[in-house]
This record gives C-alpha cells, structure tokens and sequence, in this order.
C-alpha cells in the first residue's frame, strides 16, 4: 500500500478577517490580569495579558507613525530579551512583516540577508551587528521602549493567506533563504496542541531557548498564549545546571527544550518536579540515551517533534499517542503525509522522501526572491522535506537521514556551503568541507575536513578565530581535520557523505569521540 497517511478531523479554515498578532492575544482575552510571560531571574520580568496586549497595540502603531505601511518588512537585530517577541508581534499587528533573525550573526552574514529581504526599518539592539551599509532607518530597544507607551493601533485585519512574516534559514546552495510565512501559519498551529504539546489554558510552559530562535517563538511563546496559557523563558545566561531547579521552582507543567539542553541538565541533579506532566524536544533528533534517561531521572516522557522552518512541525509523538521506540512519531491529527519514491509514493516500510501536502495550513508561501528555489521544493501535490524517512502502516514515521547535505547545530539548520565558503577565505586553508559527524552516543557537532595550502600549517585555535570572525557561532565548526584530499566523484564534485561514512567508520581517529 502506498505510503499516505491522513489523521482526521480536518482543521477547519482559519476566520475570513484575520491577523495573527491578534489570534494569539485573544487568547489570553478572557483572563486579562493572568499572567502571560516571565522571564525568570535575579531581577523578574512578569507580563499580565492585559500588559502585553496594550504594548504590542502601542508598538504596532509606533511603528506605523514612523511612516511604515502594511507590507513593508522590518528587520530584527535583537538579542535575547522580551523585546524580540514584542516587536515581532507589534510589527504583526501593524499588518508589517518582520524578520527575526539570530544575534550572533556577523556583519557581514547580516549584509547579505538584508539585501534579499529590502527591509524599511531596522529594529536593533546594543552591539548587535548590523548591514553595512545600513538599507534603511534604525530604531534601538530604547526607541522600541518609547514606542511600547504610546498610542495602541487597532489589529490590521485582512486575508489569512497574505505574508505574516520571515524566517531565514540556510539553503542547499550556501545561501541563507527568507522563508516567507502567511498569518494563517499560526492557526495550522492549532493540529501541534494535542498532537503534540498536550497544551491546555491551565499550563505553565518553560523554553529553554533564546527569545531570536523560531523554536522559542512558537512553541515558547506564541502557542501558549494562543491557549490562554502562561509562558516562563530562563533569563539569558540561565545555565543549564540551574534549569531543573527552576523547573520545581516554578511549577512548570511542560518543558521544552532542544535535546542538547536535556542531555546537560541530566549531567546534575534532577530535583522532584511534582507539577511537570511531561517534555518537549525538537530542533534536532533526540537519541534514545537521553529520552530514556530523562524519563528514569523525572518519572515524565519526552514528546518529539519533526518541523522545518517551511512547515514548522507536523510529525510528532504527544502525551495522547506517545512515539514507539526508533520513530519520530505520528502525523499530526488534520496532517497530510506522504513518503515519496523516485516514481511516487512509497510502499509502507520502504525508504523515501517525507513530503506534506503542499495545502497544509502550515506550509510557506516561498522563498523571498528564489521562485526557482521554491518550485523545486514541490512535486505535484507535495512538498518535499529533503529528509528520508520510513513509514509503518500504523502512520508512524522513522527518520533515516537527510536526503541533503544539511547540518543541524543544536536545533539550527546549517548549510555546508556557507561553512566551507567562509573557512576556504583562512590563507592558510587550500579546500574545506563541513559535515555535521558524532563525537558521542548522544550528540553530533559539525566538523571542517580541509586540505591546507602547499607549505602552511595552521593550528585548530587560528581556524577557530577565523571561523568566529566569519560565521555565527552556531555556525562554527568545532572540531577541524586536515586531510589530504577531499573525495570527490566522477564530476569533480565534494562527496560529503563519503567523508561522514569515513568519520564514522574511525578513518581519522577518535574525533573528540567519548567513552
């Protein structure tokens, strides 16, 4: 039988007059002196609805003072603090379209992506890097203060299926792309609530990621409040020893995390958390070391989910229907999948591509400026993942790998081009390639494999400033190996799997492996 799988009911289509600023609000409407947000540390920082609701209104129509008109694009350069979600909410709600994007990066990744999207402001905080040259005005976090006590717009309410907002993330060819989101994004949200979270109002959900990442948008922030429910970030800096106890401290109900932070946490003590239900992982594959571990550590299970930037996550295991042993999990319920063979669909068990069907509520409206890029991504009526995966009969997904070259550096997708592209500019390094390989049983880092120039040696801590100088830091590789040559096929082209089969298989020794 072909390898097809759909979980009813069917989620019904999202209200004709529609902003996603004011979805998510309006579920915290009823209960407005509850408590939404807090961000939790030495100096507490607690957000009521009501709070929250009047400073998103007020930021929306600070910006649209400033002579923005709905579709214009703002770019975000903010750090880790309350400020990013308020902007990105703000910007919503002003019918704009705003671009997170990930501190870290340098000026120069920065200059690059800012030309793809031609945003008409910059929201930016202290030290964060910034285009050069700048495209546009900069408004800094204390301008966004101001904004935050002024006039409230009302919601810019209009059709679900026009642009929401941007993500970036790295493409097959080197170059980030801006994926651009609808506002009906946040409604196919709605299929993760019970096919994954086990998300109700009464919850306490704690993120252990930064406020930039998507990860943290969604399921930290946007989806609890779309249930009326409360959301605790860690401050930043909040290390990983210290989150179990604020776990028990807080009374959280639900814990997410990406798998890299659970492996951590369960190095220290694991003090009682009798309100904790269960946790939440995804971003990267979660190994079965670390689920078992956590669940003998807590008495809780872990859900995992499969998304992307393109259609955040429609696989999961949840508290309801919770993943077998060796299986990502389910199709969510209201979810299309398919895994795709060379001929079209795969029979069950066999190897493919996963695919959702190109409808899906959840699925992008493309990529900025790449109509190419982003018809290459649909076959008739699927889109592609690029990720091989088998199905059982019963609709349950095993991950087999990446149908790509694509790395994952604790939950964010990394191009290898863009790796190599940046450590091939070091004098010293003659030809680079990136593969992401495993230095244990419960985690993979990406590594560079480089043949350095006739006559230079350079040493891993002057590969490593390089690096640091050019890419962001999740970007950076952390281990470095000189080799000989490269494998390459017939074409002359970079076999990369070639070079991870080596790795793996111990052909450069140990590798930062342990144990």
């Amino acid at each position: 039988m072909d390898a097809i799988y759909h979980t009813g009911p069917d989620l019904p289509p999202p209200p004709a007059d529609f902003n996603m600023a004011a979805y998510v609000l309006a579920g915290g409407a009823q209960t407005p002196g509850k408590l939404a947000l807090s961000v939790l540390g030495e100096t507490r920082d607690d957000w009521s609805y009501d709070r929250l609701t009047r400073a998103v209104r007020a930021i929306a129509g600070g910006f649209l003072a400033q002579g923005l008109t709905p579709g214009d694009r703002v770019l975000l350069r903010l750090g880790n603090t309350v400020e990013f979600p308020l902007a990105f909410l703000g910007a919503i709600a002003a019918g704009l379209v705003p671009v997170p994007t990930s501190s870290q990066l340098t000026a120069r990744e920065i200059t690059g992506m800012a030309a793809q999207i031609g945003p008409a402001l910059i929201v930016a905080g202290d030290g964060v890097a910034l285009p050069d040259p700048l495209p546009c005005p900069v408004l800094t976090e204390a301008d966004l203060h101001d904004l935050a006590s002024g006039p409230e717009a009302a919601f810019d309410m209009g059709d679900p299926n026009r642009p929401a907002y941007a993500i970036f993330t790295s493409g097959t060819s080197g170059t980030p792309r801006a994926v651009l989101h609808a506002h009906r994004a946040i409604w196919a949200r709605r299929m993760m609530w019970d096919g994954w979270c086990g998300l109700t109002s009464d919850d306490r959900l704690m993120h252990a990621g930064a406020f930039n990442w998507t990860y943290t948008l969604g399921t930290g922030l946007m989806d609890p409040w779309s249930r009326g429910a409360t959301a605790l970030i860690p401050e930043p800096g909040t290390r990983s020893s210290d989150l179990a106890a604020l776990i028990a401290a807080e009374r959280v109900t639900i814990f997410a995390a990406a798998p890299g932070i659970y492996r951590q946490m369960l190095r220290g003590e694991m003090p009682d958390a009798p309100a904790l239900r269960h946790g939440l992982t995804a971003g990267e594959k979660l190994a079965d070391p670390i689920r078992d571990a956590w669940q003998s550590a807590t008495g809780t299970t872990l859900h995992e989910a499969f998304g992307m930037s393109e259609c955040s996550t429609f696989v999961s295991g949840s508290p309801a229907r919770p993943a077998q042993p060796g299986s990502l999990g389910y199709p969510q319920p209201g979810r299309t999948v398919a895994v795709l063979g060379e001929n079209g669909p795969a029979t069950f068990g066999e190897p493919g591509v996963l695919a959702v069907k190109a409808d899906d509520p959840g699925l992008m409206l493309g990529y900025i400026g790449a109509e190419d890029e982003t018809r290459a991504r649909f076959r008739g009526p699927w889109f592609l993942t690029g990720d091989t995966v088998a199905m059982a009969e019963d609709g349950a997904i095993s991950y087999l790998g990446r149908d790509d070259d694509m790395m994952n550096a604790g939950g964010f997708r990394v191009s290898p081009v863009e790796v190599e592209s940046a450590m091939v500019l070091h004098p010293d390094v003659l030809e680079a390639a990136a593969v992401e390989i495993s230095v244990s049983e419960t985690a993979r880092v990406i590594a560079c494999f480089y043949v350095a120039e006739p006559g230079r040696a350079p040493d891993d801590a002057a590969l490593a400033a390089h690096a640091a100088e050019t890419l962001a830091h999740y970007k950076c590789p952390r281990l470095f190996v000189r080799v000989d040559t490269l494998p390459k096929g017939a074409n002359n082209k970079l076999l990369r799997r070639a070079l991870r089969a080596q790795a793996d298989a111990g052909d450069f020794g140990p590798l930062g492996r342990k144990g």
